[in-house]
């Protein structure tokens, strides 16, 4: 009897030790995620004014600003060009990444430093590498119309012309996204064992061979995820095309990010509501992909 009392006294005083760990990362996922998310939710279903926010009392308004937001001409070109930055950035991070991670996979001379090196643009503070690449883009005095110039062509206005700003805010998030693709697929790299490529060269397999039907296939977790992480990231960009570009010119470079800030904070009058409202679509749009992920997966654990 006493044995059994010692046990179950034991037994609850690991189940409190238990709660004691987890009631800090609670705590910290309440304060920290859900209440945002809720305080968000409920921003975008009222009117807020700059009084309102400061003071309560907004009313209730539903789904009206859901329903202006998607009225509002910008909503269409922002979708646009949120859909092509991140479709545009994704594909190229990915791809430079995985041959950046065959590449170094080799371990060749200086293969660790080189590594290292690459892994700067994404160790930069944001606002520095944003800066960096608006002034390599200055129409006037920077270095790639520089060297334009010398080649013979006529300037770019990288950064001031319609045409060309979306593309300038995604050349340099794609710059700066290369190097979180390299690290993570190469760690998946790590993980496949030579005695796999040993086999398949014996087999008489080719290096395209080899990475088509040994390397791609046993990187699709590692691949899948990478690729799910970037998505998340590229959807909330807003310091890059800020910082470039401020969305413009004309609303050339906006995206969903930056025109949600742009309601919220970018006027005398800011719409708290409707910024509210663009910000939920992207988290909409991210949890979507979170739950495609996890029912891919699922699929996948099926047929194996």
């Amino acid at each position: 009897m006493q044995a059994a009392t010692q046990a179950a006294a034991y037994r609850g005083g690991r189940q409190w030790a238990a709660w004691g760990f987890l009631l800090p990362l609670v705590a910290y996922l309440l304060l920290f995620y859900a209440y945002p998310l809720y305080r968000n939710l409920e921003l975008s279903l009222r009117d807020y004014t700059v009084r309102s926010f400061v003071q309560g009392g907004a009313p209730f308004t539903g789904l009206t600003n859901y329903r202006d937001i998607v009225d509002d001409p910008t909503f269409e070109p922002a979708l646009t060009h949120t859909v092509v930055f991140t479709v545009v950035s994704l594909g190229f991070q990915f791809a430079i990444g995985m041959a950046l991670a065959v590449f170094f996979h080799q371990h060749f001379r200086l293969s660790a430093t080189l590594r290292a090196l690459f892994l700067v643009p994404w160790l930069l503070p944001l606002i520095v590498s944003s800066s960096t690449w608006s002034w390599m883009l200055n129409s006037e005095a920077g270095v790639v119309n520089t060297v334009v110039r010398a080649l013979g062509g006529e300037p770019i206005h990288w950064l001031t012309s319609p045409g060309w700003s979306l593309a300038s805010v995604t050349i340099a998030n794609i710059w700066i996204g290369i190097p979180f693709n390299l690290v993570l697929l190469y760690s998946g790299l790590q993980n496949i064992s030579p005695q796999i490529y040993e086999a398949a060269a014996l087999d008489g397999a080719t290096g395209w061979q080899r990475f088509r039907r040994v390397t791609f296939p046993l990187l699709r977790p590692v691949s899948a995820i990478t690729l799910l992480l970037g998505l998340v990231y590229t959807l909330k960009v807003f310091d890059v095309i800020w910082i470039m570009t401020r969305g413009g010119p004309a609303d050339s470079s906006t995206t969903l990010a930056t025109w949600s800030y742009q309601l919220g904070f970018g006027s005398l009058l800011p719409q708290f509501g409707p910024g509210a409202a663009v910000g939920n679509l992207l988290i909409v749009a991210a949890l979507a992909a979170g739950l495609a992920y996890i029912r891919v997966q699922h699929w996948q654990a099926g047929r194996a």
